[in-house]
């Protein structure tokens, strides 16, 4: 290991641990620490949110797919991202930000539906809590795989070791400094992948030859690479494009709308975001597409290795340093928002709510940061397969999230007629499709990968799809044939309409 990249990366992680350190000095109580103190500008709320969505997943997952999957076909999920994203803040984020203040200053998802539907009987926060409790461990233990597979491929450190390292860092400035410390250390770590993803394309390009000597190149190997459209069908297509419908349900990232200073701020923040989103989408894609001309002679073993292993060959130590820091950016941005909005969800949504109504401040921030510990290491346990898929496990969450919380979201936030028992239903037919979809569409397979079971469901179509649709039917058809919310509910849902 060139002692070049070795400083690098100890100077960003000393970096973000000091974040850790003044953002501890800054969290004196839990909307601190779980929300802090709903005081993000646009600029931080709109990159630590993306960074926080993207994960490895973005500089490994995404470009290792389009070495792997064949090119530009993969290019649906990138176009279902952004349009996902943007509709996201353009509709969601204001409404949110104003009702979650207007519904008893809510500071966590599980909150905000108590609150929004005046559920005494704590079955929507407990039931909500416990899905994020579910798929945010797979969704962290999918960060703590991209961070073994990293330090691994970088350190020629064992996976275990590997995984361990960037897992203690992770946890030490979550469990410090919440979630200043993790918007903060996210809006940082949003500019260096930013830049990483667009560097190495246009390097890697440049060194083929140019564009269309690339494009020439990767055609010669396989003219599929070049047709969006190889290798797909329309239900593969709408799979990738529904990725989209994710963002509607995802806590960690609508917690950076609740967080904002002002709703005025959602404007600038979604041309912020958005703009992000695209060029580190795309740049994304086009690595792994350079990546099938550059290493056609000596093919990867692992497709997602192919953005460390441009940032190897192509840069000099200092500055191959600096990208291999934005790949464990965009994991460790990731995995402290989740291990954030889950320890809040034990802290705020089981501990302070059903064990402990009288619970002090300062015994909440230290449930909160005992949480991070114990949520990171069931998470390291799920991570210890090094055989693992970022994507695979990464797309589970997603869909789980999405079809959970993203119609239940949506019809609180622009449907009056929504009650209590139609939320509760959505978000458990939501999660039990996504999680019976998922089992039933998954052949068995033998040791040596060969099929000894076919799936029940005899075609492919990302479960985020079915999970989407049948909880939007579920919310709609219980809230219909269920009693109407109070007259109370209904003036507050006005209110927030202001």
């Amino acid at each position: 290991m060139d002692a070049g990249v070795l400083t690098t990366f100890i100077i960003y992680l000393i970096g973000m641990l000091a974040i850790g350190i003044i953002s501890y000095r800054l969290t004196s109580n839990l909307s601190d620490y779980v929300l802090g103190g709903r005081r993000l500008g646009p600029g931080v709320s709109a990159l630590s949110a993306g960074a926080s969505d993207m994960s490895s997943w973005l500089l490994m997952g995404l470009p290792g797919a389009v070495y792997a999957a064949g090119g530009m076909n993969q290019i649906w999920l990138a176009v279902g991202l952004a349009i996902g994203a943007y509709l996201n803040w353009q509709f969601v984020a204001k409404r949110l930000r104003t009702y979650t203040e207007v519904a008893n200053d809510s500071i966590t998802i599980p909150d905000f539906l108590e609150n929004r539907f005046r559920d005494g009987s704590k079955i929507l926060r407990v039931i909500s809590a416990a899905v994020i409790l579910l798929f945010f461990t797979f969704y962290t233990s999918s960060g703590m795989v991209g961070g073994a597979k990293l330090f691994e491929a970088s350190f020629g450190l064992s996976y275990t070791q590997a995984l361990w390292i960037g897992a203690v860092v992770i946890i030490s400035y979550t469990f410090l400094g919440g979630f200043l410390a993790v918007s903060w250390t996210d809006f940082i770590q949003g500019i260096l992948m930013f830049l990483a993803l667009v560097i190495v394309p246009i390097v890697a390009v440049s060194e083929l030859g140019g564009w269309g000597e690339t494009v020439n190149k990767v055609g010669n190997i396989d003219p599929a690479n070049l047709d969006a459209f190889a290798g797909m069908t329309a239900l593969g297509i709408i799979s990738l494009l529904a990725w989209g419908l994710g963002y509607f349900g995802q806590p960690h990232i609508l917690t950076r709308f609740m967080a904002l200073r002002s709703k005025n701020d959602v404007p600038k923040a979604r041309m912020i975001g958005t703009i992000w989103m695209v060029f580190a989408l795309f740049g994304a894609i086009f690595t792994g597409f350079a990546g099938i001309a550059y290493f056609a002679e000596s093919p990867l073993p692992d497709g997602e290795q192919v953005f460390i292993q441009f940032s190897q060959v192509l840069f000099n130590p200092w500055v191959s340093g600096i990208l291999l820091a934005a790949i464990l950016a965009a994991i460790m941005s990731t995995i402290d928002s989740q291990l954030l909005v889950s320890s809040s969800a034990i802290a705020e949504d089981f501990y302070k709510a059903i064990l402990r109504k009288d619970a002090s401040e300062k015994e909440l921030v230290w449930i909160g940061r005992i949480s991070v510990a114990v949520i990171a290491l069931i998470a390291i346990a799920l991570a210890s397969n090094p055989d693992s898929s970022v994507l695979d496990l990464v797309s589970y969450a997603w869909a789980g999230f999405g079809a959970a919380f993203g119609p239940v979201i949506i019809l609180s936030l622009f449907w009056k007629r929504t009650n209590r028992w139609g939320a509760l239903a959505g978000m458990i037919v939501g999660a039990a499709t996504v999680v019976i979809w998922k089992i039933l569409s998954t052949a068995e397979l033998n040791s040596a990968g060969e099929v000894i079971k076919e799936a029940v469901i005899p075609f492919n179509l990302y479960e985020i799809v079915p999970g989407f649709i049948f909880a939007l039917v579920a919310i709609i058809v219980v809230s219909l044939v269920t009693e109407a919310p109070s007259k109370e509910i209904e003036e507050e849902f006005e209110q927030a309409k202001l």
